[in-house]
Order: structure tokens, then C-alpha cells, then sequence
């Protein structure tokens, strides 16, 4: 190199190192700035005014937030492709990336998927059966159905659901055999519950319940918590709800990807949807307390009238569910193991839940209740 080049040169050295720099800068920024973005067709399996898929839209925008330009999922309402019965199908095949709902909906093709929220999983609370899943086996469980149904799905169970109503009755339900004979929609095990409890059991998606009870198709429904039941008009086909029930007392919800469309995301698109789920999980319970508080109030200021479910009732359900395993487990060996598994879990966190957790209605009672 010259000693002393000339101001032209050194134009020229300034130039072309800038170009250099700014070529090695580029090649520098992170692959993320100049990705394609993933875009995903989801469908939920609820009616686009339901608080449920006000979830899945909360659980997308997460996602899209987290992944930034990286990965866009796009959410549909019920029917808007497929049944909601058919979302597990939709997704395996592809013809939806992704989509929204709970195991129970896909009971017809494995009675075991119906224990991810059917039933009294052993005692155990929602949170606690979300727990079993993450902590103590029934993730991979619910991976082995997967494999056997043929069905390529990546599936995220997450939102422990509040306890569910018996449902909406016409007139009250004071005893067992008051259910005998009643047209009844709900859905999963609990249709065999009911069906053991002398019931006419319709499995009704979300969205056809009120008109069915309305037109007299069922005389009486089930379908989630107060913000739903609200929005999706039973209080205008009926006038009295009965509260506290075992027939699905533990449920989730499911997210489902496409297998394909999921294992070809790269590694840090995978983690932002972790993250999005239990980001979603921990928001979607704080929003159902929110929520279903300020529409049980509001129920009661239509006229409403709200009915502890009797003991008597709650306790013909526990017996009608132990006949309603002890035969699917004869009839399914998936169902017992995943029973098994959870009735180990249960035996073991229970009495530590129990034991360690104080009685909140004392407190509740010290500062509003009757003096």
C-alpha cells in the first residue's frame, strides 16, 4: 500500500470499503428479518360469538406476537370448513392447519380421548388433570391414540375449565328419576353417564343447542359456563339452571396442528408456540373468572333461577360413571391405561391438594355472609 496515496485513491479505498462493510452487514442480520411468513388456517370448533373462540383468536395472537413477521395463524369459526365434529380428521389430513376444541369431540374415534375432561377424573380439578398430562404420563398417551387412529396431529392440551353445569331444564331437577326419559344433550362419556342415568342422549355441537331446545328436539342441555350459556341464548329457551356437576368436571381445551405443517417448523417457531400455549392457558382461566362472574350476575338479572344440583343426583352420577369405565375398559385397552394412569396421579396429589389447601368459603362467609 502507498505511504501517502493520493485523494482520489483514497476516495476510492473509502468506497469500496463501505460497500464491503455494509455487504458483510447484510449478510450478518439474522436469518429472522428476511423469513417468509408462515401463514395457518385454523378453525375452531365454536360459533364465532362464543367466549371459546374468543380463546383460540386470544391463543393465535399470541403466537403472532411472539413469532413477530415469522408465522401468522389465521382462525375460522365453526363450520366455516368443516363440522366441528370433523376438526381432528380436517387437520390430520391438511385440509385445516391447525385447529380449536376439546378431546371429547373426537370421543367416536377412541372413548379413551373423552377422559381429557369427562367424568370426575378420580377428584381431581381441571388444573390438576392438565397437570397429569403435562407431569405425569398423559401427554404421551394421548400421542400413542394419536399413532393408532392414524391421525398425524401435533396437539396441545391446555385451559382447565371451570366445573360445568348439569344444564338447563325446562323446570328443575329434584331427583334421579326426574332425569329418566329426558331428551338431554351432551357430549363425550358423558353421554353414557347420562344414558346409564335413563336419559335420551343427543351429542349436539355448541351451536345447534338453543335452536334444538327451542324447536322441543332435546328438553334439556348442557353445554360450558355462564359467559358461553349467555351469549348462545339458553336463558331464552329456559329458566332455570342447575349448577355443579361430575359428568365434566376436569376438561380442557385442545390445540391441534397439522403433523406435517408443525415438524416442518423451524425449531424457534415451535418454542414461540409453547410459550403462546401456556402463555393462553394461564390467560384463558384468569379471563373465565373475569368473565363468567360478570355474566352469572347478569343471569340472575334476566330471571334466571340457579339450583345446586342435588347431593343425590352427583352421587347417582359417580355410580353411573363406575359402570361406564368398568365397560370401556373391558372393550378398550387404551381407555383402562389411561384410567389407571390417571387414577395413580389422582391417588397421589389429592390428598396433598386437600390437606394443604384451606377452606376459602370460611373466609368468603366471614366477610359476606349472614351474621
Amino acid at each position: 500500500m502507498e505511504s501517502n496515496p493520493t485523494p482520489a485513491k483514497r476516495r476510492r479505498f473509502l468506497k469500496t470499503a463501505a460497500a464491503a462493510t455494509a455487504g458483510a452487514g447484510a449478510l450478518a442480520a439474522p436469518a429472522i428479518s428476511r423469513a417468509q411468513t408462515v401463514t395457518l388456517r385454523f378453525q375452531s370448533t365454536w360459533p364465532a360469538k362464543d367466549i371459546f373462540h374468543e380463546y383460540a383468536n386470544d391463543f393465535a395472537k399470541k403466537v403472532n406476537d411472539i413469532a413477530g413477521n415469522r408465522l401468522k395463524i389465521e382462525v375460522l369459526p365453526a363450520g366455516a370448513v368443516v363440522p366441528a365434529f370433523q376438526l381432528l380428521e380436517a387437520v390430520a389430513k391438511g385440509t385445516l392447519d391447525g385447529g380449536h376444541g376439546v378431546l371429547a369431540y373426537h370421543y367416536g374415534k377412541n372413548s379413551a380421548l373423552a377422559l381429557w375432561g369427562s367424568g370426575p377424573a378420580f377428584g381431581m380439578d381441571p388444573n390438576m388433570v392438565l397437570a397429569w398430562h403435562y407431569y405425569g404420563g398423559g401427554e404421551a398417551l394421548l400421542e400413542e391414540i394419536y399413532k393408532g387412529l392414524n391421525m398425524d396431529v401435533k396437539s396441545f392440551v391446555y385451559g382447565p375449565m371451570p366445573t360445568q353445569p348439569l344444564g338447563w331444564f325446562k323446570k328443575p331437577i329434584a331427583k334421579v328419576e326426574d332425569l329418566k326419559g329426558l331428551k338431554y344433550r351432551t357430549v363425550g362419556l358423558a353421554v353414557d353417564v347420562f344414558t346409564e342415568l335413563g336419559a335420551a342422549v343427543n351429542p349436539l355441537p355448541g351451536g345447534e343447542i338453543v335452536p334444538a331446545l327451542d324447536r322441543g328436539l332435546i328438553d334439556a342441555a348442557e353445554f360450558n359456563n355462564a359467559s358461553s350459556d349467555r351469549v348462545l341464548g339458553f336463558a331464552d329457551v329456559a329458566k332455570n339452571c342447575m349448577l355443579q356437576s361430575f359428568h365434566q368436571s376436569g376438561e380442557q381445551f385442545e390445540i391441534l396442528f397439522n403433523g406435517p405443517k408443525y415438524n416442518g417448523l423451524p425449531a424457534e417457531l415451535k418454542k414461540a408456540i409453547d410459550v403462546a400455549v401456556e402463555a393462553a392457558s394461564a390467560d384463558m382461566s384468569w379471563k373465565a373468572i373475569e368473565r363468567n362472574s360478570k355474566d352469572y350476575a347478569e343471569l340472575k338479572k334476566a330471571g334466571v333461577n340457579f339450583y345446586k344440583t342435588p347431593d343425590a343426583i352427583l352421587r347417582a352420577q359417580l355410580d353411573a360413571w363406575d359402570k361406564v369405565i368398568a365397560k370401556k375398559s373391558g372393550e378398550n385397552p387404551l381407555f383402562k391405561k389411561v384410567l389407571d394412569s390417571q387414577k395413580a396421579y389422582a391417588q397421589r396429589v389429592i390428598p396433598w391438594q386437600n390437606d394443604y389447601m384451606v377452606d376459602f368459603k370460611m373466609a368468603y362467609n366471614h366477610y359476606f355472609g349472614r351474621r
